[in-house]
This record gives structure tokens, sequence and C-alpha cells, in this order.
């Protein structure tokens, strides 16, 4: 084996020179979001737990056989394929670092196959459980007129809630109704808003907000704020969804993602295009956004009554 900048770096235990180094060829190579980085590192640590178990006592001593015991050793513990698979990606990609600078002679998982996903349709709502929804708020209040901005957001943009816990004041152009979304890897992209949108936004930033930031001693320019005045947190949007959906007593589930799908297959269900659906979603591949092209009773119906000769 070549001699590389961190030495016989082969052992098993960690060496958090090298694991350092790696995340940041992640961070400036790949520009992997923090918590992209996080991924890596815990699946890179959970192999190395595996390795010490297995009396694996080098990197270089790791072939495709003890792969695919550590792959049983993942479904022993029924993870999901989906999991398993993320899995192997990062331990793909630290080996290919590795191997690039010569801790490693070769990468045991390039051979790998990767197990096929499961295929499940997004979960969305239908329309008449989004006006429920919409209807739940005391818009008399700061916080009912925070929630329903949150609402009206998620579902006029699609946006992920870790890009509407980022969105600033000065993002927001009313003036042609967008927003500039600061999206994975830094990348930026211009989502519009409708009307209903824009009347709870301007309504929440003129009220609500105001209130809001008075319980705080600090000027903060995020848009959305907790009862302290504080920028809200992802945790802190997912419990206000959640409890959005008690008062509106649906037996349905809400997370951000939901509001997400529903935006993406609402559009395409009105005809909307693949590649306008994916510009805005911020998807970097056609396929990520293909998933939502599935189509609801109704709209199957719709189209079978006004296109069937006999129907």
């Amino acid at each position: 084996m070549k001699f590389n900048r961190f030495g016989k770096g082969n052992d098993v235990k960690l060496d958090d020179s090298l694991i350092n180094a790696f995340e940041d060829f992640l961070k400036v190579e790949k520009n992997a979001s923090p918590l992209t980085i996080k991924s890596y590192t815990d699946d890179i640590n959970q192999f190395y737990t595996f390795l010490s178990k297995e009396a694996i006592q080098h990197l270089e001593d790791v072939t495709h056989t003890i792969i695919r015991i550590y792959l049983t050793d993942l479904y022993n513990r029924q993870l999901s394929r989906r999991s398993v698979s993320r899995k192997l990606s990062s331990l793909r990609s630290y080996y290919h670092y590795l191997e690039q600078e010569g801790v490693v002679s070769h990468n045991p998982f390039k051979q790998v196959t990767m197990p096929k996903a499961q295929k499940h349709l997004p979960e969305f709502f239908y329309e008449e459980e989004l006006v429920k929804l919409f209807e739940v708020e005391d818009l008399r209040t700061p916080l009912g007129q925070r929630n329903q901005a949150l609402l009206e957001l998620f579902y006029a943009t699609g946006v992920r809630v870790g890009e509407i816990v980022k969105i600033h004041k000065n993002d927001i152009d009313f003036h042609i109704s967008t927003i500039l979304i600061h999206g994975k890897g830094n990348k930026e992209r211009y989502v519009p808003f409708g009307s209903f949108a824009e009347h709870a936004l301007k309504t929440y930033l003129r009220e609500g907000r105001e209130q809001l930031l008075s319980n705080s001693n600090e000027d903060y320019n995020s848009v959305f704020l907790n009862n302290r005045g504080q920028p809200l947190s992802g945790r802190g949007v997912r419990y206000i969804l959640n409890k959005m959906i008690e008062r509106a007593s649906l037996t349905s589930t809400i997370h951000p993602h939901k509001l997400r799908h529903t935006f993406a297959t609402h559009l395409l269900n009105e005809g909307a295009d693949l590649r306008t659906v994916q510009e805005m979603l911020g998807h970097e591949s056609l396929s990520s956004t293909q998933v939502y092209t599935h189509v609801t009773k109704d709209y199957l119906q719709n189209v079978y009554k006004n296109a069937h000769p006999r129907s």
C-alpha cells in the first residue's frame, strides 16, 4: 500500500483525523449539508462497531463476505431496505475516499448490489382534508396567524421544513409573489406563491410576528418565530402541524413532507408539467419528481368521463 498523509490508517479504531478529513471532503468537495455529513459519520461509526465485534482489525481486511454478514446483521435488526441502501451508499463513498487517499488498496463496496427500494406512493391530502386544516386556527391570535401562514406557505410552495425555517423577511418579494428558498447544498431557487399564502403572510408579518418578536430582546430576521420570539425550529414546525391535525379531528397523520407531496400531486393533477414542478421542488433529478405522477381516483374518473367516447 502506498504511503498517504494519514500514514498506515487501517486500524479499525476510529481515526479522528481521517474522519475529520472525510467530513471536510464532504463539506468542501461535495457541498454536503451538516445533516448529510452526520448521517455519513453515524453509518461509518456503526460499521466500525460491527467490525470490532467480528474481530476485524484492519479496514483493508473487509471483504465481500464480511459485507454480506454486515447486511444480514442489518436485516436482522429489521432495518428497512431504504435505510440499508443509505448505509451502503455511505460506506461505498467512504471507502472510495480512502482508496483515493491511499489508505486502502481497493473498495470492497464497489461490487455490492444495492437492495431494491420498496416503492410507496407519497401520502398526500385530499382537498376536503385541507379545507378542515385551513379552518382550525384562531386568526385573532399571534400564534394562530403564524400557524396559518405556515400551513398556507407549505401548501403554496412545497418547501421542505428545513427550508421554511430559513426564510428571512427580505427573501419574500410581494411585488412578484415569489420567495427565495435556500435549499439543500446551499442551492437557491425562487418559488412563486398565491393569493391565499400572500394574505396569510402579510397578516402574520404585520400583526402576529410583531407581537411574538416583542417577547424577545433580539431583532431576528427569521420569518417564523416561536412563542418566545425566537426563530422557529424544525421540531417546532412538526409539533405545530400535529396539533393542527388534532384540532381538525382528522384521522390522518401530518408532516411537512406530506404537504410537500400534496403540493406536487395537486399541481401535476391539474396539468402542470413535470419539469416546472421539479424546479419548484428543488429536485436535481427528474426521477425524484416522477414519484408524484400517480393520479387520484377523482382525477382518473374525470379524465375517463371526458375522454372515453362511451363514458
